[in-house]
């Protein structure tokens, strides 16, 4: 739980960029470095910055540790949008993320027809976590990662993962998710866990249920073995991964990553991120 220092420290940050006009990846940034554990309810309503509707989504987000894939370039090899572009509020943006001009979020659309990478049939406009440096987030699973967002879907054909953890180098070298944390067209949330790097072996837990273009907030943590979710500052629930990952580094992505493929330019997933933060310790 967060200390009463801990939550007037949120809470004056807030009030000072409302009077200062800083950046909400200030804020952030503040919101990443006193997070404590996966329980925490970092992305709670309650906590949750207002939002420029006039920026890039650089200038309401801290945005120097992902990297953006979208769904266009080349057959197998989609556009990628480095960090150092993504920030700030003149930042880049485009029809596939955006700020919503109604209520500040960080909004990806992705058309099913998009532009896929070689190890899906897929396409998305999605965050990939990146270090401070520059060079791709690759952290072994000791210690305490969360990723943790408020978000909304208000269009998905079937299914939509909002957030992962990915496996990076290791061995056996893998292209597949640990865990990828899905929303339902019917408002049912499910966590995908995979049983072995080789994947094709997602076991599905359903963690909870939001109706369609309801906001809604999530930490997904890892710990060692131990995979956590928190639904809405709620309860805990718990997972255990595969010993079989052990020697396996890993990364956070987030986004609009959607399940369905097609022709059409029309159909795909709309995905609003109200809060978005990464914390390791």
């Amino acid at each position: 739980m967060k200390s009463i220092s801990t939550l007037l420290a949120v809470t004056f940050t807030s009030l000072l960029c409302a009077a200062t006009g800083c950046s909400q990846g200030d804020q952030g940034g503040a919101e990443q470095d006193t997070a404590s554990d996966s329980t925490s309810a970092l992305n709670s309503d309650a906590i949750t910055p207002n939002l420029s509707t006039s920026v890039a989504p650089g200038g309401n987000f801290d945005l120097g540790v992902w990297e953006l894939q979208e769904p266009v370039g080349s057959p197998g090899s989609p556009t990628t949008i480095s960090p150092s572009r993504l920030q700030g509020a003149s930042g880049f943006h485009d029809s596939f993320f955006f700020t919503d001009t109604s209520d500040g979020s960080m909004t990806f659309w992705d058309p099913e027809n998009g532009v896929t990478t070689p190890n899906s049939k897929f396409a998305r406009s999605e965050l990939r976590e990146m270090n401070r440096s520059g060079s791709a987030a690759n952290w072994a699973p000791s210690g305490t990662h969360t990723l943790s967002a408020t978000v909304k879907v208000t269009k998905v054909p079937d299914h939509v993962a909002v957030g992962q953890i990915h496996l990076g180098t290791g061995s056996p070298a893998s292209t597949k998710p640990l865990l990828e944390l899905f929303y339902h067209s019917n408002g049912s949330i499910v966590m995908a866990i995979e049983q072995t790097p080789a994947g094709g072996n997602e076991v599905g837990h359903t963690v909870g249920n939001v109706p369609l273009g309801t906001k809604w907030s999530y930490v997904i943590g890892l710990s060692g073995n131990s995979i956590t979710f928190v639904l809405n500052g709620g309860a805990t629930q718990k997972f255990t991964m595969s010993s079989t990952f052990n020697n396996e580094n890993m990364y956070f992505k987030a986004g609009d990553y959607d399940q369905t493929s097609g022709s059409s330019s029309t159909v795909g997933a709309t995905v609003h991120f109200y809060a978005l933060t990464i914390h390791h310790g």
